[in-house]
């Protein structure tokens, strides 16, 4: 399974196995809530270790959280979505495959600083991932409505994670030099 090195706001989302989808955006009702601009600090986060960091920065595009053409490559836009107290959800639609879009879970931990986590099936109880995961076109678990993300969600937020992705959110004047 590969890690979300992420950011914020769902940042960066890569491909997972094992992970939830939906062939199409579920969440539908994007605001930029974390401003105009983005300038973020990433990390993939391994065994409760930080590694890889990576600086992307984005702007809102009226939709969504755009990577700024010249920063870094191979990041995907994407959009936040608040769900419960200090918790948000990340959608992410990879550039490579616009039919599928992720999800993952943003958790505050501090200010300016968040942890990822993808949206994981394996979280859930077997019945909830019996009645709600679809294997369409070889997906682990495609889900269609709001409920059911919301289920797959709930069930990630409630366990700790050591992995993932931890973002931290730069000031917006992070490139000025001082004279």
């Amino acid at each position: 399974m590969k890690t979300f090195r992420i950011a914020l706001a769902a940042l960066c989302v890569l491909s997972l196995a094992g992970c939830i989808d939906s062939a199409a955006p579920i969440l539908k009702d994007s605001k930029a809530l974390f401003g105009p601009t983005l300038k973020l600090q990433l990390y993939t986060l391994h065994n409760g270790f930080a590694a890889d960091p990576e600086r992307v920065d984005y702007a809102w595009d009226g939709a969504l959280y755009a990577p700024v053409p010249g920063g870094a490559k191979g990041y995907d836009a994407f959009s936040v979505h608040p769900f419960k107290a200090g918790t948000f959800i990340i959608q992410s639609r990879p550039a490579g495959n616009p039919r599928k879009t992720e999800y993952a879970v943003l958790r505050k931990l501090t200010d300016g600083v968040f942890q990822v986590i993808p949206i994981d099936e394996a979280d859930a109880s077997k019945k909830t991932r019996a009645v709600y995961c679809g294997k369409a076109n070889g997906a682990a678990c495609r889900v269609e409505t709001r409920g059911q993300l919301f289920a797959f969600a709930r069930a990630t937020a409630a366990r700790p994670k050591d992995k993932g992705g931890l973002v931290i959110r730069l000031p917006d004047d992070a490139d000025r030099k001082d004279k």
